[in-house]
């Protein structure tokens, strides 16, 4: 019974551990980029690496901006141009460096806050090429299990990242509605107003109208 408890709290334990392996190279970043100003970020991986990125632009302007992702071989693999959000995936066909790159050039005096994550998530090989080791051939279950926690993991941080890139939403179009309310409600006053001069016009009028002259 004992040895039972202490397999289950074993295989626990490896699991929260290697699930917060994972975990912990997910990272979410607030971005200033002034106008005509372009911000890169770099990413050192192996080949086979799978990495995936999403941004969303919070504030200023049109909340749009330039992106892109180039390779270590300085061949761009993407491009996006006035995008607003955007998610992409993609796997590392060599090893070295990646940048990518968000540029507000378009911009004539508008900063825009931007929003992003980059999810790197190490593929077997290129783990144990980093980890200088091979797993056992006969480790199947282990890593069955690691896939599992790979799948749960990747799942997780999906959640997370929706989470997150509602809360920002939600708080991009509750400063669209109180703009909007707020410019309604000064053409409303404005309206009122023009409604009272109009009929205070309309009475001098034909108070002079109906006034009675009289000629000496």
């Amino acid at each position: 019974m004992l040895s039972n408890f202490q397999s289950i709290f074993l295989q626990l334990t490896l699991v929260f551990f290697i699930l917060g392996q994972y975990l912990n190279k997910v990272n979410a970043y607030f971005l200033v980029i002034d106008a005509h100003g372009q911000e890169c970020f770099f990413e050192r991986v192996l080949s086979g690496t799978k990495m995936g990125l999403t941004f969303e632009v919070v504030e200023g302007g049109f909340l749009d901006l330039d992106f892109s992702i180039t390779g270590p071989d300085h061949n761009e693999i993407h491009r996006e141009e006035r995008v607003s959000n955007g998610k992409y995936t993609f796997a590392a066909h060599m090893d070295g460096d990646y940048q990518y790159c968000f540029g507000n050039k378009m911009s004539s005096m508008t900063p825009k806050v931007v929003m992003f994550s980059m999810d790197v998530e190490e593929t077997s090989s290129s783990k144990a090429l980093k980890d200088g080791s091979h797993h056992d051939p006969n480790s199947a279950d282990h890593d069955k299990l690691e896939l599992m926690i790979k799948e749960l993991s990747s799942g997780l941080t999906s959640v997370k990242h929706e989470q997150e890139y509602m809360t920002v939403r939600d708080r991009i179009h509750r400063q669209i509605n109180d703009s909007t309310n707020s410019r309604v409600l000064l053409w409303a006053c404005f309206e009122a107003l023009l409604l009272v001069a109009i009929t205070l016009g309309q009475v001098f009028y034909l108070k002079r109208f109906f006034e009675v002259r009289r000629v000496v």
